[in-house]
């Protein structure tokens, strides 16, 4: 246990044992995502809240939102990966659009914050040709550089230190593919691959399949964050065990994000309601009639399952329960 320590807070003395700020903040059972810190006159990022040490005799100020007496107001719902935070929880892929422009009023109208990109080698027959950067400002859009297509962990390492050469990206999305057919991860060289990137100061926020305990490892080995599939990539079929998945988002201390077989907004809301993190999808919005409403569909998917999740659904009965009393009947 850490040693007792006297600190000001909110203009009073206070003795606690709290190690970091955020442990002070759960002490006042406050949430550390939904408060304001000043310390000796200067603000903490919340996203590093985690880390900043408390000291003796700091001086602190906790401040949240109040409105109309005694109601919270509601704050931002944020996430964070690897020191970065967004407000949007769906990421899309930038694959199967007829063309850039398609693609690029697609990531607008999702609202979507982070856009996978795919690593290729440069069309030198054409090198005037038009390319996403010109439709997609990487200075507004995180761009997250994947591993597509890549079936042993060495060409995906390669892969990724190539873009992190081209554009200086350490926040990358791993995939390594066990086979053509169903495009399942080779789990094996997955690890081998996250543990190598990590060492390498990349940030690699993994592909996986929908396997708790190789979930776990895979953040042992550095992963900043799990993306176990849904179901195959491209299936369109949905998330085919809402056990494993909610298993992996109970044992997780790092973001998890549903990654492949999302095929409808319905598919999104699930996942957000078994309480990942975000959903990250391509297929179904490219390869939708109309992928711009589609897109639309899929950011009020997101946010209305991640509101479910935070409001807490009812219990499941086996019989039926009657919203009206019966006693009383007429």
């Amino acid at each position: 246990m850490s040693d007792i320590k006297s600190i000001t807070l909110n203009g009073e003395l206070r003795r606690t044992s709290a190690a970091s700020i955020a442990d002070l903040v759960r002490e006042l059972e406050l949430t550390p995502g939904k408060v304001a810190v000043e310390r000796n006159g200067e603000i903490v990022p919340r996203s590093t809240l985690e880390s900043a040490m408390l000291g003796v005799d700091d001086t602190l100020e906790i401040v949240h939102f109040v409105g109309g007496g005694d109601h919270a107001a509601i704050l931002p719902d944020t996430w964070t990966v690897a020191g970065h935070t967004f407000s949007s929880r769906l990421i899309v892929g930038t694959g199967k659009y007829k063309d850039f422009e398609e693609n690029a009023a697609a990531v607008e109208a999702s609202g979507a914050e982070i856009v996978t990109v795919a690593v290729r080698r440069v069309n030198v027959t054409d090198p005037k040709a038009p390319m996403l950067t010109d439709f997609i400002d990487p200075k507004k859009t995180t761009y997250l550089p994947n591993t597509a297509g890549c079936f042993t962990g060495e060409d995906a390492v390669r892969t990724l230190r190539l873009a992190r050469e081209a554009g200086g990206w350490n926040l990358v999305k791993l995939e390594v593919l066990g086979e053509a057919r169903t495009l399942y991860p080779d789990m094996r060289e997955t690890l081998k691959a996250t543990e190598i990137l990590a060492t390498e100061g990349f940030h690699p926020m993994v592909y996986c399949v929908d396997d708790p305990i190789a979930a776990k490892q895979l953040e042992d080995a550095g992963a900043v964050a799990i993306m176990p599939l849904g179901a195959p990539i491209g299936s369109g079929l949905g998330i085919q065990n809402q056990v494993t998945i909610r298993l992996i988002v109970e044992g997780a201390n790092v973001p998890v994000l549903v990654d492949a077989g999302v095929g409808t907004a319905s598919d999104a809301a699930v996942g957000m309601e078994l309480g990942c993190d975000g959903i990250l999808m391509n297929t179904a919005i490219a390869e939708a009639k109309e992928p711009i409403r589609m897109a639309r569909a899929m950011k009020l998917a997101v946010e209305a399952g991640r509101e479910a999740y935070l409001a807490g659904r009812m219990g499941r009965r086996k019989y039926a329960d009657p919203s009206s009393p019966l006693a009383g009947l007429i």
